[in-house]
């Protein structure tokens, strides 16, 4: 029995989207809270994806859990979702500061709609709950629990990349935002770079300082630890899909058309993050240095549409089917069309079963906290014949899968070249690297990283969290707790319970 299953409390799983029990759950984080929840029985909270004039709470519970949502009203929407998190965060957090959009507006209604989940939230917990807080949407909510009295323990994961201290500094009232993540117990992060990324940030901008077993004390006392944990997939259940997805028409389909011909695969959201830009001129590229392949190879991107209300969104996507156009009108015959650019999504077993009839996967995001796409076209390969992934190195992916051919997406001749190995690698090789990759998604799977993640939570020692009208009192750093085996380099860490000094204000003339 580990520390989790040990402890009486419930798991509180707090995140932007909640995946209802009759919805059919399309990410992988989505299969490991249901998990998590179904262990010991808890709560799923999060807004329900509803905008509408007259917001309500609903509640429902199924399979022994809880799951309880609210609406949001179109302002909310707008200055939370649409706004402050899609147009400043998500750019400035994938290295993209000119393309930040900050509005205060937009920072209000952040701080509102936070504000709005923690009093909801609050009034839900049990003294023992655990809190697992998931990604940017949520920042300072662990901050605004602490406002309210609220001593749980709390974590919290970020699931894209967390950016150098000099970008992050970028952003208009920064030490007030990401000052608040002190306010966890444990802050999980994917890579050692991106956990370097926070201790600097902590160490030279807001003046906080390191304490013994890696532990960060924030400017107003508060310790709270930091760690690596990688998400992954359920690498058995992605394997047994595809090696069912052979007996799907859509598989045999894709088969038959592509005839003998060497296939290409991405599949990646229509993002500016995934590089498909980079990525569709370096296949132009490839047919132009390397004649011999036309009408040998296919490249078939798949690029469900997203967030098609952002400029950017739609230019890109423009943009990207102008490339593709262009590269099938110069280099296209009447039997072959080198470019497939599809904008629809597909069931997931019917991607297995593309991914394990490519022999490439094309995986160069110009930045990705992890990139699952990754895992997964590794997981859906025929160990007999695999493919080779072709990966960029900086996707939070090739820190754990070394086998790959890693490449710069910035550096068309670099993917080029690594296309052209790929495309030629021998059966031995292809395996050797496969095998190797495969080992590690079958040590370090979804279930791996979900109890690594909360073995280290739970052992964080319960504190006394003072009213926000107590003077905040100096505490000892409290006792450092073993890291847990499972996860590559995690600390696990007790924390001190301080509310902040300066919380950040947040208008709420709305819900209350």
């Amino acid at each position: 029995m580990n520390a989790a299953q040990a402890s009486g409390g419930r798991l509180v799983v707090v995140s932007n989207r909640v995946a209802m029990p009759r919805e059919v759950a399309t990410g992988g984080l989505a299969s490991a809270m249901r998990a998590a929840l179904a262990e010991r029985g808890g709560l799923w909270f999060g807004w329900s994806g509803k905008v509408t004039e007259r917001p309500q709470m609903h509640r429902s519970h199924e399979g022994g859990i809880d799951y309880v949502t609210i609406d949001l009203d179109r302002a909310d929407y707008c200055d939370y979702y649409a706004g402050f998190a899609n147009r400043a965060l998500w750019p400035l957090f994938h290295y993209r500061p000119d393309l930040v959009d900050y509005q205060r507006s937009h920072l209000e209604g952040y701080l509102r709609v936070n504000r709005l989940f923690a009093q909801k939230l609050a009034k839900l917990l049990r003294p023992d709950d655990v809190l697992w807080v998931h990604d940017y949407h949520l920042i300072p909510l662990a901050a605004m629990l602490r406002e309210l009295g609220v001593r749980n323990r709390i974590g919290f994961f970020l699931h894209i990349p967390l950016p150098a201290a000099e970008l992050l500094i970028v952003l208009p009232r920064h030490r007030e935002l990401l000052g608040t993540l002190a306010s966890y117990d444990l802050v999980g992060l994917h890579t050692v770079r991106d956990l370097r990324a926070l201790e600097n940030y902590f160490l030279h901008e807001i003046g906080g300082a390191m304490r013994p077993g890696g532990r960060l004390r924030a400017p107003d006392g508060r310790v709270f630890q930091a760690g690596v944990f990688p998400i992954s997939i359920d690498t058995a259940a992605v394997a047994q899909a595809a090696r069912d997805s052979v007996k799907l028409p859509a598989v045999q389909q894709l088969k038959e058309s592509v005839q003998d011909r060497a296939l290409i695969i991405g599949v990646d959201r229509l993002d500016y993050s995934k590089g498909l830009p980079q990525r569709f001129a370096a296949f132009a590229q490839l047919l132009e240095e390397t004649p011999e392949l036309r009408q040998q190879v296919i490249y078939l991107q798949i690029a469900p549409p997203s967030r098609s209300d952002v400029p950017e969104y739609r230019n890109l996507r423009r943009e990207l089917e102008r490339a593709a156009g262009h590269i099938n009108g110069k280099y296209a015959t009447p039997d072959w069309v080198p470019i497939r650019y599809v904008n629809q999504s597909f069931p997931h077993e019917v991607l297995s079963g593309y991914y394990r009839a490519a022999r490439v996967g094309l995986v160069t995001p110009l930045r990705d906290g992890m990139n699952l796409v990754a895992k997964e076209y590794v997981a859906s390969q025929n160990p007999e014949d695999p493919g080779v992934l072709v990966l960029s190195r900086f996707a939070g992916a090739a820190q754990e899968l070394g086998d790959t051919l890693l490449v710069n997406p910035a550096d068309l001749t670099e993917v080029t070249e690594a296309l052209v190995r790929a495309l030629s690698m021998s059966l031995r090789e292809r395996k050797a690297r496969w095998r190797a990759m495969m080992d590690v998604l079958e040590k370090h799977d979804l279930t791996a990283w979900r109890e690594s993640f909360l073995e280290a939570l739970y052992a964080t020692r319960l504190v006394q969290a003072p009213s926000p009208a107590q003077a905040p009192a100096a505490a000892p750093p409290s006792a450092q707790s073993a890291p847990p085996a499972a996860a590559p380099a995690p600390r696990a860490s007790s924390s001190q319970s301080k509310v902040a000094k300066r919380p950040l204000a947040a208008p709420s003339r709305r819900h209350e």
